[in-house]
């Protein structure tokens, strides 16, 4: 079978922003310009030449200062649990990276991940929370409140960057590879300048760069299809378990695909193939018959889009434990957000 791939090019590049090689080196006059484009939209920003729009509700941005993948999805959904399981009423907006569509929408059960994204599909999949992607992240947040006018705090998936949108509190995401290199696109990894001023930094690897809190993450001990049915990792781990008859395809569509197949092998399950694709990749080439003859195991992520072609898909959940003193230093922060929240200017 034809295993798709990101491009070389990029490879190189990640491998670059590890350390201040020749590579990064070579680069360092082009990460000027864009470090010196990004100070200018800053400046204009703070000096009101750019307008910065906000809600009538606190606004919470959960993102990352560096490109890829960090774990922020599983984040935000953990984040929006603790506060519906604290009675709120709590509602998201994205971007909808990926999406094949415009405008703003409204991510449901019944919608296509092809049309909303597939981090928003999950989100709300996984939540039940409101949901809304637009190309401004405003105008999602302003259709969420007409539509949920109860809203009394948004998320927003994504948007550390999005200076348009006026925020309450931010929240950073960080993984193993902290700031990298140090150093801005496309020298390094770096969205923005480092350091810059944080509320909360959480970190998702098992080695943070640098002082934050710490989450947890790890696999449910049962994979789900699309009707809802489970097998449980140890059946599959046995040869003699469930679906033993046919070989088992791991696949990955996510940043970090290798961290998802470790995860199986933990569990003691050992796939018979495993695929990693680029991250967001469209999985409409699985209707083949290529893929008929393998059972499949999979990210949640990648089932929002896998599902609808391969409903027998197995999807495993990740469960994201973020720390209490985080969660206490969160509800500090967001209590009195809640207590003082007033019209946005």
């Amino acid at each position: 079978m034809t295993t798709p791939r990101s491009p070389a090019w990029q490879d190189t590049l990640r491998q670059a922003w590890t350390r201040r090689g020749a590579l990064a080196w070579g680069l360092c006059l082009i990460s000027l310009l864009y470090g010196l484009l990004v100070r200018i939209r800053l400046a204009l920003y703070r000096w009101g030449w750019f307008k910065t729009e906000g809600v009538v509700v606190p606004l919470v941005v959960v993102g990352n200062v560096v490109v890829g993948g960090v774990g922020k999805t599983p984040v935000v959904i953990a984040l929006v649990a603790h506060w519906q399981a604290q009675g709120l009423a709590v509602g998201v907006i994205s971007r909808g990276y990926g999406r094949h569509t415009k405008g703003c929408l409204e991510v449901t059960a019944r919608t296509s991940a092809r049309d909303v994204g597939d981090e928003p599909a999950l989100i709300q999949r996984r939540t039940q929370a409101p949901v809304f992607v637009a190309e401004r992240r405003i105008d999602a947040a302003r259709a969420l409140l007409a539509a949920y006018p109860q809203t009394q705090l948004i998320v927003s998936d994504d948007g550390l960057q999005h200076l348009a949108l006026k925020r309450d509190l931010e929240i950073g995401v960080f993984d193993d590879r902290g700031v990298g290199n140090g150093w801005l696109l496309p020298a390094g990894p770096l969205r923005e300048p480092w350091p810059r001023p944080l509320d909360l930094v959480i970190h998702t690897g098992k080695h943070p760069a640098f002082e934050g809190f710490q989450a947890k993450r790890e696999l449910d001990a049962f994979a789900y299809r699309a009707d809802g049915s489970a097998v449980s990792l140890a059946d599959l781990s046995h040869p003699t378990g469930q679906l033993s008859a046919q070989p088992l395809l791991a696949l990955a569509a996510i940043a970090q695909p290798e961290a998802f197949f470790a995860m199986l092998r933990g569990h003691g399950v050992n796939p018979s193939s495993a695929l990693a694709l680029p991250d967001h990749f469209d999985l409409d080439s699985f209707s083949r018959n290529e893929y008929k003859g393998y059972t499949l195991i999979c990210t949640e992520k990648d089932a929002v889009k896998l599902w609808p072609l391969r409903p027998d898909a197995l999807a495993v959940p990740l469960k994201c434990m973020l720390p209490d003193a985080f969660l206490i230093a969160l509800d500090q922060r967001t209590g009195a957000l809640l207590t003082h929240a007033k019209p946005a200017d």
